[in-house]
């Protein structure tokens, strides 16, 4: 539970869980994880709960609620296995560019679609040839007019086969014979732009994930994020640390199910006369990934904190990803080990959440990454 918790928040932990046991079966999620998305009825479903777009103004639709509701929901995703349902991407990563800095206009138009689930989001930032390095993206806008066009392709986009709206990052032409990044809003029906296929993926099964075309995209003016172009690069700093923190949440919530799965094998496989639990090896190793669990708990609340204050920087948001995302999966591989054979079978939950926790300390920036970004705060 978050330290941080109140009466309201207790309430919408509460419903939360009741809502995704009714629409989040265990049959559910596996046949998300066959087809390889998760059923647009779901999303609905979701956004007639008021679990879409929880960070978006109530005067959109939304809760107007702060990032510990985007905590409870991370964390009753990755209790279940749900890892593979973007709903952070679309609430926690892309909705608030345009909370934060989208213009009226844009915002009346899509903010109360985002939080009904008609609209899913997605943000394309990386490239083919570009990917912590976002100075590197080749994909590029040319001011056509009252239009910009568009032409490039982007890899890796999470919700990527059933976006509505793409929040695309664009190298544009400040007409000073410097290029700068900016952020466009890119609607999934517009001619030119094309999605290549589902991409297959070691984990994160029902998440779906796509390359992205864009040939000659034409876009009105006006579908520049913030309505100014050049700005992109400022817009991404200012809330990649919340993006960070998300998937350090995502990644503690894994490592804590794993180690609920591997206690609750390891007292019931029985070896050489006793319980596995009862070897002295299991229990220390168990008991430091319980450790770096409850430490990793107090650092999520004091990162949480820190960002409700507006205080959060790159440096500690580097530091949770980093920390969590390693020993997540370092955790996890430990705790695979006590299931043995049965560890490698995929009908174990164990053996999903190895898959699933990979990409942690990948995606969202690298692991290498996050340790330039804190080296540059000694």
């Amino acid at each position: 539970m978050i330290q941080q918790q109140d009466e309201a928040l207790t309430l919408f932990e509460n419903s939360l869980a009741g809502f995704l046991d009714k629409t989040a079966s265990p049959e559910r999620i596996a046949a998300w994880n066959q087809n390889k998305q998760v059923d647009r009825d779901a999303w609905l479903a979701a956004g007639e709960f008021g679990m879409l777009g929880v960070l978006v103004p109530e005067a959109y639709g939304g809760l107007g609620v702060d990032f510990r509701y985007e905590r409870v929901i991370m964390e009753a995703f990755a209790e279940r296995g749900l890892e593979g349902w973007g709903v952070p991407v679309h609430n926690m990563i892309a909705a608030p560019y345009l909370i934060e800095h989208g213009t009226d206009e844009q915002k009346t138009r899509w903010l109360p679609k985002v939080v009904s689930g008609e609209s899913i989001l997605a943000i394309a930032m990386t490239e083919p040839g570009a990917g912590s390095d976002l100075q590197g993206m080749r994909t590029r806008a040319v001011r056509d007019g009252d239009e910009w066009v568009i032409n490039g392709s982007k890899v890796f986009i999470s919700n990527g086969q059933m976006a509505d709206l793409v929040l695309l990052c664009a190298k544009t032409d400040m007409g000073d014979g410097k290029d700068k990044i900016s952020i466009f809003l890119v609607e999934g029906d517009r001619p030119g732009f094309k999605r290549g296929k589902n991409l297959d993926k070691m984990g994160r099964d029902a998440q779906d994930t796509s390359e992205l075309f864009f040939e000659d995209v034409r876009l009105p003016y006006s579908n520049v994020l913030g309505g100014e172009p050049g700005r992109g690069f400022a817009q991404l700093m200012e809330l990649l640390p919340q993006e960070r923190l998300g998937i350090a949440v995502m990644g503690l919530g894994m490592l804590e199910r794993a180690l609920k799965l591997t206690v609750e094998y390891t007292k019931e496989r029985q070896a050489f006369g006793q319980s596995l639990i009862d070897f002295q090896n299991t229990a220390f190793s168990l008991a430091d990934v319980k450790t770096e669990v409850t430490i990793g708990k107090a650092f999520l609340d004091h990162c949480t904190a820190l960002l409700l204050k507006g205080q959060l920087d790159a440096a500690t948001a580097s530091m949770a990803k980093l920390w969590i995302t390693e020993r997540e999966v370092d955790g996890i591989n430990k705790c695979l080990q006590f299931f043995g054979g049965y560890g490698w079978m995929n009908e174990y939950p164990i053996a999903q959440l190895y898959k699933d926790a990979r990409i942690d300390t990948i995606h969202g920036g690298t692991s290498e990454i996050m340790r330039l970004l804190i080296a540059r705060s000694l």
